[in-house]
């Protein structure tokens, strides 16, 4: 995961990128259970060396034609807190967040702090499963097998009065990109289920 500060030193931005905010749940679904992002209003301390050389290396680019020189620049900066919001890359998929950062003077620094949470929790989604994908999965003649269990927690219910038990699913990914889906139930004692695309499917969904 990358995060982008932005603060008076100066913003970085990804260019060719939408700036579209994603959905919390969604956002630490896809960034993980350990992944905590700390609360507007709070102090952080923001590393720019650190946030250039990140930079550089997650372009594959010299970061002096991106990120201004500072010589009087102190190695790490007490900042607030002033905004944060989750984003995906639109070419990797990989999410990230970017906050805006406001330095703080000695004055400010010495003044009476109360600190807030740690962060902010993980907000998973309610109902959600992980699967590693099989040769079938991605085949684009077959269908994705689904779990029942996991089916059951995440779908709406089946009407199994038809035949065979079939419903309607439209999907968003992470670019809110919407994709159509069947979900069909198969087999003898109700032991899988089974997506069925009505038109070619993201295999990243």
């Amino acid at each position: 995961m990358k995060l982008s500060s932005s603060s008076g030193l100066g913003q970085q931005s990804h260019e060719g990128s939408e700036k579209r905010c994603l959905n919390s749940e969604l956002w630490h679904a896809c960034a993980g259970p350990l992944v905590s992002l700390p609360t507007v209003g709070s102090r952080v301390v923001y590393f720019p060396q650190g946030h250039s050389e990140q930079v550089a290396a997650s372009t594959n680019k010299e970061v002096d034609g991106h990120i201004p020189n500072y010589p009087n620049l102190p190695p790490q900066l007490i900042c607030q807190l002033h905004n944060v919001t989750m984003h995906a890359d639109v070419e990797t998929d990989e999410v990230y967040a970017q906050m805006t950062l406001q330095p703080l003077t000695q004055q400010e620094q010495k003044d009476t702090y109360l600190p807030a949470d740690l962060g902010i929790p993980s907000k998973q989604p309610t109902n959600y499963f992980c699967k590693t994908l099989t040769a079938s999965d991605t085949s684009t003649h077959g269908g994705f097998s689904v779990p029942r269990r996991a089916a059951e927690k995440v779908f709406p219910p089946l009407d199994f009065s038809q035949q065979p038990p079939a419903q309607e699913l439209i999907a968003r990914d992470l670019h809110d990109v919407e994709w159509k889906f069947r979900h069909i139930f198969r087999g003898m004692k109700r032991i899988s289920y089974c997506w069925e695309s009505a038109a070619p499917v993201d295999r990243r969904l």
